[in-house]
């Protein structure tokens, strides 16, 4: 049985422009980005690290949240990435305020895209 408790795992996505994905999460999003031989590490607030890669005309948006980013104050970050040109997603189902802020069951949560069209969130980080 392979031994995958020590591996160093790694999250990934597609992009259709790597250039445009290193602007808007470093730029607009603040997080770091390194590009590397066409490849995009983005290293995420907890250290983690995920990984975009290009697919050109072949990246299909992913139609669910690829990443999560939970915060202390939700509508604050929602007026901040608001205020940085982001638009926030609605969704039937859920009862969203009108900064697209969802509330219940669960955490407050609210989604955006990247300019590649995958989707993902802030969220309240208690428990």
């Amino acid at each position: 049985m392979p031994h995958l408790n020590d591996s160093q795992a790694f999250s990934s996505f597609s992009v259709d422009d790597i250039e445009r994905a290193g602007s808007f999460y470093g730029g607009v999003l603040g997080l770091e980005v390194v590009e590397e031989d066409g490849l995009l590490n983005i290293t995420l607030g907890s250290g983690a690290h995920v990984l975009a890669y290009p697919k050109g005309d072949g990246h299909v948006p992913a139609t669910f949240t690829i990443l999560n980013f939970p915060v202390a104050d939700v509508p604050a970050t929602v007026d901040e990435l608001t205020a940085a040109g982001i638009t926030f997603e609605r969704y039937d189902g859920f009862e969203q305020d009108d900064r697209g802020v969802a509330h219940g069951p669960g955490p407050l949560i609210a989604w955006f895209k990247d300019p590649a069209g995958n989707v993902l969130a802030v969220l309240d980080e208690s428990p």
